[in-house]
């Protein structure tokens, strides 16, 4: 950040969230605000180049009151919603040229959201990449837990659970997805926690809001969510060096009955391969008993993605298949921590990846549902982490009967 200059009011880095004494030059040629162009050192600002150099071009589109994506994107990149391209490292104010598998596109998103200086983070929050996590020996050895890591996770697993359930009283017609991630981020924050997606792989908000045809790692955008929609809210939280993860899949106002009947299959999915976790369980197995549920319900389950150990790492071993005849090896020890996140599909099984890099969408355009906890084996059993609370909404009718 050549020539940066001193920022005169007290302002937060756009990176980081410390105190920032630079500011992007290039921004104080074009008078934009002081405001998400501050910078605490040269390092952030160079992490941060990739998605803040958006900016510039918004401003240059702002000022010729013209955009190629029309009317609606123009409003939206004046004020600083651009395209998500490249797993997060790129911004377009154009929709990308792409063979959509279904009705569901792709809306701008906001600018990245701040986390305060106070709040631990993890090691991929500036620079985007993970350092520790890709070449942990735990990627290859599944971790048994000391009792303080435990506690730590119940701890950080029930701060997840409360996001997750503030995440859920928000759905409705009308609602975007971005605002879902904005209460998200700042509950998160609120409970002293980080939130685990941000920036991971440079994704670029804080939870994944997975609408209809979208598998997972849907990215939350300025689409407003419509009736007979369902929506997959994906929350993981960093507190206290260990992660908690969970997702739902919720209905929008009025959903037809076949969406109805996806997402409960999916539930029991998820509710009986819980149901079969304890000490000397292979992890296969839990494969076998996804894959039995959905097949009797005519629907298919997603090969292409697993769940996944979960502690100190954001992903580690082991894996976790939820197709049948899977090859996963180990089995279940006491004191071991993974996710099991089926994910359901109303029509085949195999999947597509649009431009941004993230969003994995179902390759004949129907629709997928998602549930996932964080487990803990323990010695007779099983504890759900991220178990729903007295508090949590009611929003699901086959819990009610």
């Amino acid at each position: 950040m050549a020539g940066g200059s001193d920022v005169a009011e007290a302002l937060s880095c756009a990176q980081c969230g410390k105190p920032a004494h630079l500011q992007c030059p290039k921004c104080v040629e074009l008078k934009l605000p002081r405001e998400g162009a501050a910078f605490c050192t040269q390092d952030c600002f160079k992490a941060s180049w990739s998605s803040h150099k958006s900016v510039h071009l918004k401003a240059k589109l702002s000022a010729l009151g013209t955009s190629a994506a029309g009317e609606q994107d123009s409003h939206l990149a004046s004020e600083g919603w651009l395209y998500c391209l490249r797993k997060g490292q790129s911004r377009s104010p154009k929709l990308p040229h792409f063979d959509w598998t279904g009705t569901l596109r792709p809306y701008p998103i906001s600018i990245k959201r701040i986390v305060p200086a106070h709040i631990d983070k993890p090691d991929w929050a500036v620079v985007g990449i993970p350092k520790v996590e890709p070449n942990s020996d735990l990627q290859h050895v599944v971790e048994i837990k000391t009792p303080d890591q435990i506690e730590r996770m119940r701890e950080t697993c029930r701060i997840a659970r409360e996001v997750l359930d503030a995440a859920a009283r928000m759905i409705r017609p009308g609602v975007t997805t971005d605002e879902i991630d904005r209460v998200v981020h700042e509950a998160t924050i609120d409970a002293g926690g980080y939130p685990s997606p941000l920036n991971y792989y440079f994704f670029p908000k804080s939870c994944c809001t997975s609408v209809n045809e979208v598998i997972c790692h849907g990215i939350p955008d300025a689409r407003k969510l419509e009736d007979g929609d369902i929506v997959n809210v994906d929350v993981t939280v960093y507190y206290k060096g260990v992660h908690g993860d969970l997702n739902e899949t919720y209905f929008v106002g009025n959903v037809d009955e076949a969406s109805r009947q996806l997402v409960q299959c999916t539930y029991e999915c998820l509710d009986k391969a819980i149901s079969i976790v304890k000490p000397g369980v292979r992890f296969r197995e839990i494969g076998e008993v996804i894959n039995r549920h959905a097949l009797m319900s005519g629907l298919s389950v997603v090969k292409s993605y697993c769940g996944h150990g979960i502690g100190e790492l954001f992903h580690c071993a082991p894996n976790i298949p939820h197709y049948g005849r899977n090859k996963a090896v180990g089995v279940m020890k006491a004191g071991q921590t993974f996710t099991i996140e089926p994910m359901i599909n109303a029509g085949v099984w195999r999947d597509r990846m649009w431009p941004d890099g993230w969003t994995v969408v179902t390759v004949d355009g129907k629709r997928s549902a998602q549930f996932e906890h964080t487990l803990l084996v323990t010695e007779t059993g099983v504890e759900v982490l991220t178990a729903r609370l007295p508090s949590s909404p009611n929003v699901f009718p086959w819990l009610s009967k």
